[in-house]
């Protein structure tokens, strides 16, 4: 696997915006998990997974910052490299745009077009921990960013979140509303986080006619492929955890040498010798 070239709104973004067009199309279901670097999303990449998107809660924490905590021109500093160092469609998260207003939320859409993006999401709440907005509110926001994904030359991919279930808001039906009000807005994949049962991810995806993604990192919310399948789920996102797996790695390792002077984890590490294959495109001869 050779890195990608650049990131721009040029012929390769077209091949690659169609192509996350076509796995939401496509039959069954889709993974697409997060890296937080150019090394984690070749790695991803090797192993052979089709698409990936970034989280913001990894970027952030990549940094030594809370999620939140980092603006967009450094946000999208930070998806560059990732998007350059794969072939694979890259969807960014875009928090709720990074602007007040709909027409900075669309502003939000055509950069992140220019740094090479085949799509990205946006919430319905404006900051960490903070209810969501009037459905009104959202739904300007989502058509601003929707009219200003689809006149980019290339495609890309508009997802439109509803976080009623990460804001303190468990109601299912005010969900399904918004997700509703977000598909006629001009979203092409909605994603509404923390459903609390398979029961709820049925009805919700019976309420929607495009695309609905499913979040996976949240502790006693995720469930096997097959049921999410089963249930309507056409993409599945890993969100942060795969980099807060890797954080407890790095924790345990740190903390036995520090707690009892041994090195057993290093019976547990990656060899040094499949770090070069990994990055560069040459996949394990068996599964992990």
């Amino acid at each position: 696997m050779q890195p990608h070239a650049q990131g721009s709104q040029g012929p390769d973004a077209l091949a690659r915006g169609m192509r996350f067009q076509a796995l939401h199309r496509a039959a069954g279901l889709f993974v697409i998990p997060n890296p937080w670097d150019a090394g984690s999303a070749r790695v991803l990449a090797t192993l052979g997974y089709q698409a990936l998107a970034t989280s913001s809660s990894s970027l952030a924490c990549s940094q030594g910052r809370a999620d939140g905590a980092i603006g967009r021109d450094q946000m999208l500093a930070m998806v560059r490299p990732i998007v350059d160092a794969t072939p694979l469609p890259v969807s960014a998260d875009l928090e709720a745009g990074f602007g007040d207003t709909p027409e900075q939320v669309a502003h939000t859409i055509r950069l992140a077009a220019a740094v090479g993006l085949a799509g990205g999401s946006v919430e319905d709440a404006m900051d960490h921990g903070a209810a969501p907005l009037s459905i009104s509110e959202a739904v300007e926001r989502i058509q601003a960013a929707a009219e200003a994904a689809h006149a980019l030359p290339a495609p890309f991919t508009l997802t439109a979140r509803a976080e009623n279930f990460l804001r303190g808001k468990p109601d299912l039906d005010d969900t399904i509303r918004r997700l509703q009000a977000y598909e006629r807005a001009g979203a092409d994949v909605l994603f509404a986080p923390a459903l609390p049962d398979l029961a709820a991810v049925r009805e919700v995806c019976a309420a929607l006619t495009k695309p609905l993604s499913f979040m996976a990192g949240i502790p006693g919310k995720s469930f096997s492929i097959a049921e999410l399948q089963a249930a309507g789920v056409r993409r599945v996102s890993l969100a942060s955890s795969l980099y807060r797996t890797a954080l407890q790695a790095l924790v345990g390792a740190a903390q036995e040498v520090l707690d009892t002077g041994t090195f057993k984890y290093l019976d547990r590490a990656l060899p040094s010798a499949r770090l070069g294959p990994l990055m560069s495109g040459i996949p394990p001869a068996s599964k992990p």
